[in-house]
């Protein structure tokens, strides 16, 4: 069987990573995928974008499944167009996918539904949003409603940070978000305090799989100090996901949003990711939801996984999840991303890249901004790779992925030191 995996960042490369391990795949394809994916021998790079361009693609190559990774091509409508041509995808269609293309959309649904989140407004004009700040106070959270790469969200501690997000979404757009039809718009929440996780699930219109817990690490600086960013690393299991918060976020956010989904008649399938704010009492609430595996969630969740990857997504395409259980490796995987210099306000591209820890059974290198450029491995964007490792508690699987982070040689790396610091201090 031929697979295709459309995208290029670092969760593309762990896909096509672990899709490429199945028996019954005999060649993957990675659309455009990365200076990692091209120095793979069991991966293939092909440099297309458009939705029209991969479908050609999968029907001239036979292609038997398509997995799509970014939300990008899922707002195109990719899902839509290889379905009518009669091709295998794995992804929400574009309908669906408004869930994370959205963000007034996801409120409003959730509001629907009743699936726990916070207090909202949403607001086309700066003056009301201004006022709106100025009577809830600080802390609040600022989202632009529109595709922004990870990046669209503010946490304002202060009522000045509040002010200012609110005129760089509904004006400068310094971020550089997609907006949606009618224009800028910000949706403003009340601030949730907690911890957060990362719950995602794999859902075939009717069925939901859950896949390993994990938490990501959002900010660029350690002790989570500094700026949003998509993710400066994660680790599975998170262990602020008890049995106790599993089953409620089941029972209240996931069961209800499948339901909910296919009763405005847009039933799910994909990759369904519920960010989670979990409080003191170990109450779950909806941040936000993601039509996609996380980055970098994705490599240290596939890291664990045991099972073939490729059958798992057979039977999500099949509509046969309820008959597939998965088997999951009982370490920790821990992953550290090395970022580029400047990141995440302006991230320098085209340093060379000239040392890199090898591949071990008990480490990976995933990589996410990377290229090829005359016969060089070079910096290509603001997440360059991320390092990742097994190991048998928290605290050896982040003293493995340093020791591989401090090979990684190229000029400006940055990374945290501390990814996976709130479960290794509760133990």
């Amino acid at each position: 069987m031929k697979v295709l995996v459309i995208g290029g960042g670092g969760r593309e490369h762990a896909l096509a990573w672990k899709l490429a391990q199945s028996e019954r795949v005999q060649s993957v394809y990675v659309a455009p995928g990365n200076g990692g994916t091209a120095a793979d021998p069991a991966l293939k790079n092909v440099p297309l974008s458009t939705p029209e361009q991969l479908a050609d693609f999968a029907a001239a190559e036979k292609i038997a499944l398509t997995v799509v990774g970014p939300e990008a091509p899922l707002s195109q409508g990719v899902v839509d167009l290889f379905r009518a041509r009669g091709l295998r995808i794995f992804g929400p269609t574009k309908a669906a996918a408004m869930l994370e293309s959205s963000k007034a959309h996801a409120k409003a649904f959730m509001q629907r539904h009743g699936i726990p989140t916070a207090l909202y407004a949403s607001f086309t004009e700066a003056a009301a949003a201004h006022a709106h700040v100025a009577k809830h106070g600080a802390p609040i959270v600022i989202k632009a409603d529109g595709l922004a790469a990870g990046k669209g969200v503010v946490v304002a501690m202060t009522l000045e940070e509040a002010h200012a997000a609110i005129d760089d979404m509904l004006g400068a757009n310094t971020l550089g978000v997609a907006h949606n039809e009618g224009g800028a718009r910000v949706v403003i929440e009340e601030f949730m305090a907690g911890e957060e996780a990362s719950f995602i699930v794999v859902c075939d219109g009717r069925n939901v799989l859950t896949l390993a817990t994990s938490q990501d690490h959002k900010r660029i600086g350690e002790g989570d100090t500094g700026p949003n960013t998509g993710g400066m690393g994660a680790y599975s299991p998170a262990p602020v996901v008890t049995p106790n918060v599993h089953a409620k976020v089941m029972q209240e956010i996931v069961n209800p949003t499948i339901a909910g989904m296919a009763k405005d008649g847009t039933p799910y399938t994909g990759f369904l990711y519920a960010g989670l704010m979990i409080d003191a009492q170990g109450q779950p609430r909806t941040v936000e939801f993601n039509c996609r595996l996380g980055d970098p969630e994705a490599q240290v969740i596939l890291m664990r996984l045991k099972s073939d990857l490729f059958e798992l997504l057979m039977h999500a395409t099949d509509g046969t999840l309820d008959k597939f259980e998965p088997q999951w490796d009982r370490r920790t995987a821990l992953g550290v991303v090395v970022a580029a210099h400047g990141y995440p306000a302006s991230p320098r591209k085209g340093d060379a890249i000239t040392a890199l820890p090898g591949s071990a059974p008990d480490l990976q290198v995933f990589h996410a901004g990377t290229a090829q450029q005359d016969g060089r491995l070079v910096t290509s964007g603001g997440r360059v790779l991320c390092v990742t490792a097994l190991g048998d508690s928290v605290r050896l699987a982040q003293q493995r992925a340093l020791a591989g982070v401090r090979e990684v040689q190229f000029a400006g790396a940055q990374w945290r030191n501390d990814i996976g610091h709130r479960a290794i201090k509760q133990h």
